[in-house]
């Protein structure tokens, strides 16, 4: 498990004071309204920048990083990837989890039949959808309770229903 969740991408510079257009990569957009400081991935260290000031719009996030006071230097961390720490980040309710603790979970349903790791979670909008591969065999299920009987990162497997599997699965040979 890793301490550091990713929440946004820094797209370009906005103005010419060091702001920065982001990208939110979070489900809740809100959580970049009190946010004191983030940190960047620096080979496998991450430094912790000060956040000088936010503000929002529909689709996107302007920051403003202390030590950033221009363009050009709002230009040098264009593409960069905004991490918190887990001591920082949203709270969940009991039934969910951060996609990056998912991924690499083993799909096993209640009647012991294996379907892989699980690789991808898109978010199409509604439901997630997981993506699990074996081998050339790939499925796709919805992420809703009925499917999804429980989740043990401890042991890393995600228990699936094996009745609902039938009625809701998209299985495909790639």
């Amino acid at each position: 498990m890793t301490d550091y969740l990713v929440i946004g991408e820094i797209l370009k510079p906005q103005g010419v004071r060091g702001e920065v257009k982001v990208r939110p990569i979070t489900c809740d957009i809100g959580r970049f309204e009190d946010i004191e400081s983030v940190y960047f991935k620096k080979g496998e260290a991450y430094e912790e920048k000060g956040v000088a000031f936010v503000r929002g719009d529909l689709d996107a996030v302007y920051l403003k990083f202390d030590g950033v006071d221009d363009r050009n230097q709002a230009e040098e961390i264009r593409g960069e990837l905004l991490y918190v720490d887990r001591e920082h980040a949203v709270e969940l309710d009991e039934d969910e989890n951060f996609i990056v603790d998912l991924i690499g979970l083993k799909g096993v349903d209640d009647e012991g039949n294996e379907y892989g790791t699980l690789k991808d979670v898109m978010q199409p909008g509604g439901n997630d959808v997981y993506v699990f591969r074996d081998g050339r065999r790939e499925m796709l299920l919805p992420a809703l309770k009925s499917v999804v009987l429980e989740v043990d990162l401890e042991n890393k497997v995600m228990l699936l229903c094996a009745s609902r599997l039938r009625e809701v699965a998209l299985i495909d040979e790639i």
